[in-house]
């Protein structure tokens, strides 16, 4: 597991170019046939790839200027990095942002003037291809920008719903009309630059399955209130008459928070969407499957039941589980896709109707390594934890963890003394004293068991962070639930993937079948 904005090498942020070239040919090098990344759209508030201003448009950052160069789409001169953008170190969204998008612009701006007759042929059919959801990303997009900078000035902030005219608030097929008209350069640039990403991702998940790996792709439950997907389809969403939500979704008090999640994203209206047949989920499949081999859908559980939380709470706690479409909806995905191979993270509180939803529709399920040592759960007559590898059903994905996990070296250098034992104690199979169980873990090597332990487990898929795989502390890790400031900032040096770590990894997994 890896996502690209994590990968060295190319300015400011890891990009779709020759570090992910280089990172597929690693994979094949340790034997590897699977690439989980997190979800690929634009992100938003937080820099979280879980709040996208789209879930159907690729991330602009993630674009290789370097490789628009080399096919003639932009002036090479035109994407030296300032100084103040390095090719290491962790991302500062805000310095790329105000750095990239510009320059991003301009080679819209000399692809429409300079492509060849068949670059433009190409692009043409990407816009008809894609027009459901490309027009309104492109009107949205170019709405915002311009009233994100009237805020600016008026020193106000807010998502559409709260500052937007209402004639473009409601969507209002007249005024956007209207809005397009008068933006035609603008909105033709926004959707060059979706190209540019469709193009660049559509060649490197070409070569990975030529060199044998697939690719897991991401897609949250939930899309972001301030977003093109919500403002499009307004009908589908339990909202005000002004756009405002009526609830919101979010998770109850875990492990993750004493006062759960409030994830502020706007909630589905199921009986509006399934008098549509699902329409627009089904497209949202469609498009994810035309970026990816494997669907994982995050918050799986919240089909069967969401949790609703009145819009204003400050906290995820006042809220209560409201019914999800269950089977129904992955009934219509499947009778107007086909079979999608879907992976359901069933995390977090799992009730006998969320297991019941999931075997219904087939999917394996998610196993989290880290959360297999909790002293809690440990019996008289030995461990009953689900989150043993000895407890595994077949039909189930393990991580060592997540991105909203601490690493597994993290976690090792802050649990407590009894689960850090009991890991050890499991991972090599005799009784270990708390000393030598801590030298272990600060060493490093029951890291590499754990790691060891989900390949070898009887899970039939088995996912490894490459923070897990490289050894690496918290300074590794992704996210952290309900924090925002270095969330998604990681990056790592290409040159710690060493030929040792594939031959090991390689070993490991025609050791225990996993290659076959």
């Amino acid at each position: 597991m890896l996502h690209p904005t994590s990968l060295s090498g190319s300015a400011g942020i890891g990009t779709l170019g020759a570090g992910a070239y280089a990172f597929i040919d690693w994979l094949c090098k340790a034997g590897q046939t699977l690439w989980q990344i997190l979800p690929l759209g634009p992100t938003g508030y937080g820099d979280s790839p879980y709040a996208s201003f789209s879930t159907f448009a690729g991330n602009p950052l993630l674009i290789d200027l370097d490789f628009l160069a080399q096919k003639g789409w932009t002036d090479s001169a035109s994407i030296a990095a300032p100084e103040y953008i390095k090719s290491q170190g962790r991302v500062d969204y805000g310095a790329v942002v105000y750095w990239k998008t510009p320059v991003l612009n301009k080679a819209a701006d000399y692809f429409q003037k300079n492509c060849s007759s068949a670059d433009r042929a190409a692009y043409e059919a990407f816009k008809n291809d894609n027009s459901a959801w490309l027009d309104n990303y492109a009107n949205f997009m170019s709405i915002k920008a311009f009233y994100d900078a009237k805020a600016a000035q008026e020193k106000t902030s807010g998502i559409w719903f709260s500052y937007w005219p209402a004639q473009l608030r409601s969507c209002d097929p007249s005024a956007v009309s209207d809005w397009n008209a008068s933006h035609t350069q603008e909105i033709e640039r926004i959707k060059t630059v979706q190209f540019f990403f469709d193009r660049q991702w559509s060649e490197l998940k070409k070569y990975a399955n030529q060199k044998g790996i697939k690719i897991i792709g991401d897609i949250p439950i939930f899309v972001a209130p301030d977003s093109a997907d919500v403002w499009a389809n307004q009908r589908l969403f339990q909202l005000e008459e002004d756009g405002r939500p009526k609830c919101v979704a979010g998770v109850p008090p875990d492990y993750f928070s004493a006062t759960g999640q409030l994830w502020g994203n706007p909630l589905y209206d199921w009986e509006a969407m399934a008098k549509t047949d699902y329409y627009w989920w089904v497209a949202r499949i469609r498009r994810l499957m035309q970026l990816v081999d494997f669907a994982r859908i995050d918050h799986f559980r919240g089909f069967e039941a969401y949790w609703s939380v009145p819009f204003g709470e400050e906290t995820a706690v006042n809220g209560k589980w409201i019914p999800g479409p269950g089977k129904a909806l992955f009934d219509a995905i499947k009778n107007q896709l086909g079979d999608i191979p879907i992976i359901a993270e069933d995390l977090g509180l799992i009730t006998e109707g969320v297991r019941a939803l999931r075997d219904g529709c087939g999917f394996p399920g998610m196993k989290v390594l880290q959360f297999a040592f909790d002293p809690g759960e440990a019996g008289k007559d030995g461990m009953v934890n689900a989150f043993l590898p000895h407890m595994y059903e077949k039909n189930s994905v393990v991580y060592t963890g997540t991105h909203d996990n601490q690493t597994m070296q993290g976690w090792l250098d802050s649990a407590a003394d009894e689960a850090v034992q009991i890991a050890a104690q499991y991972a090599y199979g005799r009784k270990i004293g708390l000393d030598e169980s801590r030298r272990l873990a600060s060493s490093g090597e029951l890291g590499k068991a754990l790691v060891r332990l989900a390949i070898s487990s009887a899970a039939d898929t088995a996912v490894i962070p490459i923070q897990d795989i490289l050894g690496v502390g918290d300074e590794g890790r992704m996210n952290a639930p309900s924090t925002v400031g270095t969330n998604w900032t990681w990056r790592f040096e290409l040159s710690e993937l060493t030929d040792e770590r594939a031959r090991h990894l390689a070993f490991l997994s025609a050791l225990y079948g996993r290659n076959l």
